[in-house]
């Protein structure tokens, strides 16, 4: 996919991207990816025993840990500032938020639609909330673009335990603690630190989470919590609906009650109507944003054929060689595993069918790539040598392309 990209772009079909399909740049790194090096290699070797070794919750709360350190350990060999600097775009949410502050939420909400083609590219190409999710938190007092990458980060690697969550409540404690060294060592990571969509991986993660969770226990608050947070997803990203996949297998496995269906249903609808009574009409900002999306010189300009392929390629980069490996066995078996993984790839392909995803999907694959990640489930402890390949290609990529995100 690289090799035609590269001959696209010099024959002029492709000139959006430096590097099709990713949207990035070649470069080497040297000395700089030492540091991140060293750690995969510590990471590979210890994740496997603590895996089988330590109870539950003491392995949730390390992976979680570990995914942070790894992450960040990746964006710093970019610099110091890496962490946040690519929130400083001026494409980004950050640079959206004068408008917030100058009209109040409440107005900027109601005229969001019409004054659309005024933001910055990444607010005009999604719904209103992760600009005020922003905002608000400036509110809170935590100002700046390094406090909206650290609750970016934070939100998005948290969805390491919300996946193994969902994987121990359907497919049993096992195969989630094989899945967690895969999940802290994908190579999807690379793009956790920093870009939304890694916040977009935590909300869904967590709502699918709190649906097993509630058919489990029969739990009320879980069956509230997941409709909330699935009610965020539509505002949060247009490309979230095929998500809903998930959570939806997550009911076909566990089947919960009907009470708790009710519940989930009912708060599912709180952040819609929300949004509605706000003045915010999801149908006007689908519109809006699709009208945008065509008379721009950016994804609408990008070639069908090629992207309609790529995007998958970029969706194997992100997963790693030890999933790809591991998928024809999960997807042959009508196992739980295989309802999850299913799910997530049923919803990239809906997206990459649709033509509205050419290009720039490492970013927009990430609140799907790590359920696919589970796949490597299959493999047979402690299968070091999958997770250095996984940690081997993370650290390739980093090695030679420069992200935007």
């Amino acid at each position: 996919m690289f090799v035609v990209g590269h001959f696209l772009r010099r024959a002029g079909l492709a000139t959006e991207d430096e590097l099709p399909p990713l949207h990035a740049s070649p470069r080497l790194l040297t000395w700089q990816i030492l540091p991140a090096a060293c750690l995969g290699g510590v990471l590979v070797a210890v994740l496997p025993y603590l895996a089988r070794r330590l109870s539950w919750r003491v392995l949730l709360s390390l992976s979680w840990a570990a995914s942070i350190v790894w992450t960040v350990a990746l964006a710093l060999t970019d610099g110091l500032d890496a962490v946040r600097s690519p929130l400083d775009a001026p494409t980004e949410y950050p640079a959206g938020l004068d408008a917030v502050r100058e009209d109040g939420p409440g107005e900027w909400l109601r005229t969001f639609t019409e004054r659309l083609g005024g933001y910055t590219t990444h607010v005009r190409g999604h719904p209103p909330l992760p600009t005020l999710v922003l905002w608000a938190l400036e509110e809170t007092g935590l100002r700046g673009t390094g406090w909206s990458s650290a609750l970016i980060v934070v939100t998005g690697t948290s969805a390491v335990v919300a996946v193994a969550v969902t994987v121990r409540r359907v497919a049993g404690e096992p195969l989630a603690r094989r899945a967690l060294p895969f999940l802290v060592l994908a190579p999807l990571t690379l793009w956790i630190a920093t870009a939304m969509d890694a916040f977009f991986l935590g909300v869904g993660a967590w709502a699918t989470a709190l649906v097993a969770i509630a058919a489990k226990r029969g739990s009320l608050a879980a069956a509230a919590g997941a409709g909330l947070l699935l009610g965020t997803l539509p505002y949060l990203s247009y490309g979230l609906l095929p998500l809903f996949a998930l959570p939806l297998a997550v009911a076909v496995l566990t089947r919960p009650s009907r009470r708790l269906l009710a519940v989930l249903l009912c708060c599912a609808v709180v952040v819609p109507v929300a949004f509605t009574a706000g003045g915010f009409w999801w149908p006007d900002g689908v519109a809006a944003t699709h009208d945008t999306y065509l008379i721009s010189r950016g994804s609408a300009q990008r070639s069908y054929a090629y992207f309609v392929i790529a995007n998958i390629a970029v969706l194997g980069l992100q997963v790693g060689p030890a999933t790809a490996y591991a998928l024809p066995a999960v997807l042959s078996r009508r196992r739980p595993l295989a309802w999850l993984v299913g799910a997530a790839l049923v919803g990239v392909l809906a997206l990459d069918v649709s033509g509205v995803t050419r290009g720039e999907v490492e970013r927009i694959w990430v609140p799907y790539a790590a359920w696919v990640v589970i796949a490597s489930a299959q493999h047979d402890p402690p299968a070091r040598r999958w997770l250095a390949a996984q940690a081997g290609l993370t650290l390739t990529i980093q090695m030679l392309v420069h992200s935007h995100w």
